[in-house]
């Protein structure tokens, strides 16, 4: 048996943060699993060079979220709402509801407005290391990221009011 690469134990030390960061962008698991293979298909014949890298994780990350905005760009992709829950309430089926209602218009947000939520809400990242990971400007992430949560609240208050409880 041979031993690791380093580039094997990288992988293998960052593919579960990298799963849960490709389901907040998919909304599934088995959408989630495929973008990482692709992410890592990419990554491979580079490996000797990301490996040794100062920061591979973050690179590894940035592959993701551009292969992410790029299959939404070149196709539609229907997402199937996760079956997350939020915290318990009175009633758990309205957690499990009010959940669902937000995966769904999340769904709807375009790649990059999607992205840049998933990536300051979830991933905890300052606008600057999010433009420089999507390769834009803080100002573009600022704008995307207000879109996004204005296209957010307008939808959920909407499908409140037109869903009886």
């Amino acid at each position: 048996m041979t031993a690791a690469t380093p580039f094997e134990e990288l992988v293998a030390a960052r593919v579960p943060g990298l799963l849960r960061l490709a389901v907040m962008l998919t909304g599934n698991a088995a959408d989630a699993e495929d973008l990482v293979q692709a992410a890592l298909a990419r990554a491979v014949p580079h490996a000797a060079r990301i490996a040794a890298m100062a920061a591979p994780a973050a690179y590894l990350r940035q592959v993701l979220v551009h292969e992410h905005v790029s299959r939404a760009r070149h196709r539609r992709v229907v997402v199937v709402p996760l079956n997350h829950h939020d915290a318990p309430t009175a009633d758990p089926a309205d957690a499990v509801a009010s959940s669902d209602r937000t995966w769904r218009v999340l769904a709807t947000l375009p790649p990059r407005q999607r992205a840049v939520l998933v990536l300051r809400i979830y991933e905890d990242l300052p606008d600057r290391d999010i433009a420089d990971l999507l390769g834009t400007t803080e100002a573009t992430v600022r704008s995307n990221a207000a879109r996004a949560l204005d296209t957010l609240r307008s939808r959920l208050t909407r499908a409140d009011l037109e869903e009886p409880r």
